[in-house]
């Protein structure tokens, strides 16, 4: 089954003599628990991409389908069904600075009314516990190392157990091992649940964790 169904999308930011085009007649599908990767130079397309598929960014042409719901031209309530379903992970990890590494996970099941205070807490201890950081729980990310942060972002986007993981550049600011590591965790507890993930990244030190590698460039999959 699908997870992701996207045919002849385009799209381009600005108006008249300003436009510019990004994506050019994209054509993608990706399975539950496949784990691809997208690479490409900078400025391809890529993270215009990933904000469609993950409804961060509203698309008017084609079809984007995912998790059986149509992105294009859809409503803000449609994209807001899908966001809770997906998990995102940054290149810079986007944790709240004043916060624990079990409150910035906590974060994430706040939006979902299924769980209590309590259980959130328990959830986030279990799942940071699953990527080694059971003894950095009450530390706060200026605490821990850049791989520490990342797992901790990890650990954020699979604690309410979503059916795709959209990854931006998880490895830029890893050194290799930290790097390896990190995807390396996300892999083994998304396949655990059987996640789909798709990863964008200039990293050829992970490309081996993928099922399936796409070449995005000027806005083109080649």
């Amino acid at each position: 089954m699908s997870m992701i169904d996207v045919k002849g999308l385009n799209f381009a930011f600005g108006q008249g003599e300003l436009r510019r085009q990004v994506l050019t007649n994209i054509h993608l599908s990706i399975e539950t628990g496949e784990i691809v990767i997208l690479t490409g130079p900078s400025g391809s397309g890529k993270t215009t991409l990933l904000t469609i598929l993950g409804g961060l960014r509203l698309a008017t042409s084609g079809s984007v389908v995912v998790l059986g719901e149509q992105l294009v031209r859809s409503e803000t309530s449609t994209r807001i069904a899908v966001r809770r379903q997906t998990g995102y992970i940054f290149q810079q990890h986007n944790l709240f600075l004043s916060l624990t590494a079990t409150e910035n996970v906590c974060m994430a099941l706040e939006l979902h009314d299924l769980f209590s205070e309590k259980e959130r807490v328990g959830l986030a201890r279990q799942i940071l516990t699953q990527v080694g950081l059971e003894e950095r729980l009450e530390y706060r990310p200026q605490q821990l190392s850049g791989g520490q942060r990342q797992r901790v972002s990890i650990a954020r986007a699979l604690v309410s157990r979503p059916k795709i993981v959209l990854a931006d550049e998880p490895t830029a600011s890893l050194d290799k091992n930290s790097g390896h590591e990190a995807v390396e965790i996300l892999r083994s507890l998304a396949k655990q649940n059987g996640t789909t993930i798709l990863i964008v990244t200039h990293d050829y030190r992970i490309l081996d964790i993928a099922d399936r590698i796409i070449n995005l460039e000027d806005g083109i999959i080649t």
